[in-house]
Parts: structure tokens; C-alpha cells; sequence
């Protein structure tokens, strides 16, 4: 009998080593090399998968050809029926792309395929193909949920062989793996979950999809620091990845692009998760605006920009005097090692120092403020607070602070002082940059080049 041939992996990238060593090559990771075994491809697999479909235009193709001759035609989309997981998609679904949903246990990953599955079965071919519940369990959350279930066609599987042998016959315009971390091929010899076998049954599952012009969507995990579960590979098979954030404490779901090759990245759509399943928001900014009657110190506006538009949530500050040698510095929704350094800009060019309070700043909402415009309004929320003076309600702010204390521009900055105008703001501190030539009307727009006009703009 032959010696099964086996190879190492490492987990991070997914590069490939002969054998094992410490420290990965690729991505110099140490202790992320696992054996997996490997078996001989069978005679005509190839060849057999996604014999006798059309081709995908602009996808795999077996001949050479200049780059001159591709057809340009756009590709028409599907609608999902959601219309803000069509605008992180940039658009609806593309016929022969994969697009990996990842999310927490209990954020609405499968409520949301399962929604989506169920209304788009009505006009078009749907596969639902689950491994980890049964049929009968899937039937009781859509009739839960009061969803339309005639049409939609359901497989309880986890052999990837089996999956795509009744894909072949039903020939669905869509396809849903729900998960990815419970399919498993035959040929691989080692428990589903594993790098091996999320990597190869998602390669032969994205291959399947290219070749069959179907639009195939997979529900994937997360570990326990919120990255996907599995080998980091899978995030560059697949044509886009999306992340469904969202705690237990909190009604609202946040949809967000990290990977997309046919829309922008960084695009944001939320839900709101009610008893019928999730609706989604098609205002967000009045749900992050829902502010007490009565205005406190420490609390501001700030108009941030989420793939292609504006959204305007309140950054709330708290500073206390620290009992503690070396003072706190917690911030939730923002990088905590920034406010370090924006602190340091407050003491050296505002002449306020802080080191011997503790700060603490909150985006409401549960939502995560990747991009730096918030420099400026979370340097005056800290200033309100340290006073103890609250700012005015129709106030907003966006800017980023360098360290030589000046406010430098933001993109889109005249789109989010429209956005502020449309929501009732009649006063913006931003960058002199960003200014307009024509503010809109009701608002008063003040542009300040250092933090010093910005504080003595207040």
C-alpha cells in the first residue's frame, strides 16, 4: 500500500512547506504550520466538474486570449431583495462570484441568508444547502419568522461530492453553504473544520460557482478575536467578505465589506434584529442620533464616512481624576492607542493637560470608527468634559489632527456637511480644506487650520 503523501500549512497565509518548521516563511507567524494529508486528484475530476455549463464571462477559461478582445458588457446583478446588503455589495449579486458571510454565534448570519434565500426563491432557482441544522429546524425559523417558503429548495449535506452532484441536477441560480467550516471532501483526510479541508472545499466550491455562472454564498465563522475561522487563503478564493458585527445587548446589526472585488470596501449597511427577522435601516444616522433631551458635557456629533456615504454618529467622552499612578485610556469604537496620541497633541499645542485623569471614550451605537476624521470631534468632546461645559446640540466637527497641532482635510468633506444640513445641524467646525464656497443654507460653517482656532472657535 502507498505512504499517504502529506504536506504542512500554516494557518495565517496558507503557504505550503514540504516539512515542518517554526516559523512560517510567508508571513513569519511562528507555531502556524499544520500536517495535512494529501490525495491524488482523480482521473477526469477536472474535467467532469462543470461539464456541459456555460463559461463564465470574465472568469475561468481554458484559452488564451488577448486582453484587448474581453468583453466589457456589465455583468448584470441580482438583488438580494435587501437594499443595504446590495449597496456593501456594491450593487447585488454577481452571477459566478463567491461571497463569504462571517459573523459571531447569534448575529443573524443564516436569519439573514435564510431571508434573502427565501424571497429571491420566489423568481429565481435557490439551494440551501445546510450542515449544521437539520431541515426540520431550518422549517421552524422561517415559519417563525412568517417567511415565504415555497420554491426554495433545501439540502441537509456536508459531503461537498454530494452538494455538487445535486447542483448539477437543480442547476440553482444560487447557491447557499451554510457553513463552509462543516463541508468536507472525501479525498482529504482529516475532520471538517480543518485548513485542508476549508481550503479545498472552498476551492471546489468557487470553482463550481465560476465555471456554472452561480452566484454562491457561504456562511463562515469567527474566532474568538473576531477574525475568520480557517486558513487566511480562504479570504483571497473568494470575491468578496463581509462581516455581520453586532452584540447580544444590542437590537442593531452591522453589515460591513472588508474584501470586494465588485463594489467599495469599508461599505457599511445596518439591520435592526425584531422579531420577524432582520429589517434593515435605511437611515442610519437617525438611529446613532438618538440623543437624551438633556444635553451633558462631553458629548458631540461627528460626521464619518462608511464606504460611499456619510453617517453621522455621537462620540461621548468621560474624564475623572485618576486615583491610579498611571491613568486609564479606554476607548470603545476607536483605536485607544490614537487617543494616547491625541491627548499628547491637547497638552502640547491646546495647553490642557490630562495626564492625570482618566479618559474614557464611546462611539453609541456599537459602531467602529476606522478612518481618522473623528480627530477633531474627539479632542473637543475630552475638552468638553474636562470643563465640564456641554456644546451646543446643532453642533458637529470632523477633521484629522497631526501632531504639529494642525487640522488637516478629510475626503467627501463637503458631502458630510450637506449630510449634517439635511439632519438639522446649523454649525460645523472642519478643516479649512473642506470648507465650502457656499455653505448650505441654515448652517454656519467655521474652518480652522490649528487646534487652537478649532478650541477657541467653541
Amino acid at each position: 500500500m502507498a505512504k499517504a503523501k502529506s504536506a504542512f500549512v500554516c494557518t495565517e497565509c496558507g503557504a505550503e512547506y514540504r516539512k515542518w518548521q517554526g516559523q512560517c516563511s510567508s508571513c513569519l507567524e511562528w507555531n502556524t504550520l499544520s500536517e495535512v494529508r494529501l490525495a491524488a486528484a482523480r482521473p477526469g475530476a477536472a474535467a467532469s466538474s462543470g461539464a456541459g455549463r456555460a463559461g463564465y464571462a470574465g472568469g475561468l477559461s481554458k484559452e488564451v486570449v488577448d486582453l484587448g478582445s474581453v468583453d466589457l458588457t456589465e455583468v448584470p446583478r441580482l438583488s438580494s431583495t435587501f437594499g443595504e446588503f446590495d449597496r456593501v455589495l456594491g450593487g447585488g449579486l454577481v452571477p459566478g462570484s463567491a461571497v463569504l458571510l462571517g459573523g459571531n454565534p447569534g448575529a443573524g448570519k443564516s436569519t439573514l441568508l435564510l431571508q434573502t434565500a427565501c424571497k429571491l426563491a420566489q423568481t429565481r432557482r435557490v439551494l440551501y444547502v445546510t450542515g449544521e441544522e437539520s431541515l426540520s429546524q431550518v422549517a421552524m425559523r422561517a415559519h417563525r419568522l412568517h417567511l415565504p417558503t415555497q420554491g426554495l429548495k433545501m439540502l441537509a449535506e456536508t459531503s461537498v461530492e454530494t452538494v455538487l452532484a445535486v447542483a448539477e441536477r437543480e442547476r440553482p441560480e444560487i447557491l447557499v453553504i451554510d457553513s463552509i467550516q462543516t463541508m468536507h471532501l472525501e479525498d482529504i483526510a482529516s475532520a471538517p473544520g480543518g485548513v485542508a479541508q476549508v481550503r479545498e472545499s472552498a476551492a471546489v466550491l468557487t470553482r463550481f460557482a465560476k465555471q456554472s455562472n452561480t452566484v454562491l454564498l457561504l456562511v463562515g465563522h469567527v474566532t474568538k478575536d473576531g477574525t475568520l475561522a480557517g486558513p487566511k487563503v480562504l479570504e483571497h478564493m473568494i470575491d468578496a467578505s463581509l462581516l455581520l458585527e453586532g452584540g447580544a445587548d444590542s437590537r442593531f446589526r452591522t453589515l460591513r465589506g472588508q474584501k470586494n472585488r465588485f463594489g467599495a470596501v469599508n461599505e457599511l449597511g445596518v439591520f435592526a434584529m425584531l422579531e420577524h427577522g432582520l429589517k434593515e435601516v435605511k437611515n442610519p444616522s437617525a438611529i446613532f442620533l438618538s440623543r437624551s433631551e438633556e444635553q451633558a458635557a462631553g458629548s458631540l456629533v461627528m460626521v464619518v464616512w462608511e464606504g460611499t456615504r456619510p453617517l453621522l454618529v455621537e462620540v461621548q467622552a468621560l474624564l475623572d481624576e485618576s486615583a491610579l499612578g498611571n491613568p486609564r485610556r479606554v476607548a470603545v469604537g476607536l483605536d485607544q492607542n490614537r487617543l494616547a496620541m491625541l491627548l499628547a497633541v491637547l497638552h502640547r499645542h491646546g495647553g490642557l493637560f490630562t495626564g492625570d485623569q482618566d479618559v474614557f471614550l464611546n462611539v453609541v451605537g456599537g459602531v467602529k470608527v476606522l478612518e481618522t476624521s473623528a480627530d477633531l470631534a474627539v479632542l473637543l468632546a475630552v475638552v468638553s468634559s474636562l470643563q465640564n461645559r456641554s456644546l451646543p446640540r446643532e453642533l458637529v466637527a470632523f477633521g484629522e489632527v497631526g501632531l504639529s497641532g494642525e487640522i488637516r482635510p478629510v475626503p467627501s468633506g463637503q458631502e458630510r456637511i450637506v449630510e449634517a444640513a439635511k439632519h438639522g445641524f446649523t454649525r460645523a467646525i472642519v478643516p479649512r480644506a473642506n470648507a465650502p464656497k457656499r455653505a448650505p443654507e441654515g448652517m454656519e460653517v467655521v474652518a480652522v487650520d490649528k487646534l487652537a482656532d478649532a478650541l477657541e472657535a467653541l
